[in-house]
């Protein structure tokens, strides 16, 4: 067997650095979220000024608009280490204990998904944050002791997707809270054009257009269409063009809207097996095959936005922007107002 068959052919350059190249490393580079950069561009400046750590901060907002990216950005403004971690590895107030410990003075630690930490973690989490220790026990029973540990100060960052799951006393304890809102088309643009020229890739204004508008405002999204557009383009020799680009997500099952295929299963089922609704959520996830779970967080967030469903006291009910994007005419309008 020959040598080329068993060695591994490295990825291009551009390839394995696609997700770290993606990422703005400054709050100039950032695109979007014109209020939120404002606010810690403030924050980070004025904890500079004053030769400090930065107050603690909250990213709270939908999956893909930036928060880890905001994290990193934090700690390279302010040239501190990052120390990054999930709320689902903290299971215990030791995990905790151990990460808090040995951090260096000034350091930025980041905690994913914030809200899914361990309750007694979170508990340990408020004297951490207020007063930069915390108190180990020592032993159990009657001869249990209570050790204070004295932490060096740093700035915890933590990103939630749900932000009404984290208790008041945590909330409360971060000095500032950033809501990050859906890009607008336009935004969604600016950050394709970025990505695309860091990769490499020639692409048509039209096309990133067509691009950004079935992103559905988010730009974790956008990147990874322009991925599967690029790599379209490089298996079909052609260049990516608006053509290109609708025939690569028509491939991959994202329409105009930017919906996928569950998307519009639920969206037929609601309209073409229950006659528009309205339908309990646990009935529509067994009529498409999912979980409710996935339905309720993935699924019916955004086709709520977009006003394709609506959620009522009696179940999940198609709009009349649901029917005609499925080409059918809507069951309560008049065929005169179609």
């Amino acid at each position: 067997m020959s040598d080329d068959i068993l060695r591994a052919t490295p990825e291009s350059e551009s390839e394995l650095a696609f997700e770290g190249a993606l990422r703005p490393q400054s709050l100039d580079e950032f695109v979007g979220q014109q209020k939120v950069r404002r606010q810690l561009q403030l924050l980070l400046e004025a904890a500079t000024l004053q030769n400090r750590a930065p107050d603690h901060i909250l990213l709270a907002g939908p999956p893909g608009l930036g928060k880890t990216t905001l994290a990193m950005i934090v700690a390279h403004e302010g040239q501190r280490p990052l120390r990054m971690t999930s709320g689902p590895a903290i299971q215990h107030a030791g995990d905790l204990a151990a990460v808090l410990s040995s951090l260096v003075p000034g350091e930025v630690l980041f905690i994913d998904e914030i809200h899914r930490m361990a309750r007694s973690a979170e508990e340990m989490l408020y004297l951490a944050m207020e007063d930069y220790r915390v108190d180990i026990m020592v032993g159990k029973g009657a001869g249990a002791t209570s050790i204070p540990l004295e932490l060096a100060p740093f700035t915890l960052v933590g990103a939630t997707t749900r932000s009404g799951l984290l208790p008041n006393p945590l909330r409360d304890r971060f000095g500032f809270t950033a809501h990050l809102e859906f890009y607008e088309p336009a935004e969604l643009h600016l950050v394709l054009e970025r990505a695309a020229v860091l990769i490499r890739l020639d692409i048509d204004t039209d096309a990133l257009r067509e691009i950004s508008g079935r992103s559905r405002g988010t730009p974790r999204i956008a990147n990874r269409l322009l991925r599967r557009v690029r790599d379209f383009a490089l298996v079909h020799g052609g260049r990516a063009d608006t053509t290109a680009v609708r025939a690569a997500l028509d491939l991959y099952d994202v329409d105009e809207q930017g919906l996928d295929r569950l998307d519009r299963a639920v969206l037929q089922a609601i309209v073409e097996r229950f006659d528009g609704g309205p339908v309990g959520l646990s009935t529509l996830a067994v009529s498409v095959g999912e979980e409710a779970e996935t339905i309720e967080a993935v699924v019916e967030p955004f086709l709520v936005r977009t006003g394709l469903i609506a959620r009522t006291p009696r179940g999940r009910v198609a709009t009349a922007e649901a029917w005609r994007h499925l080409g059918r005419q809507p069951r309560s309008a008049p065929a005169d107002d179609l």
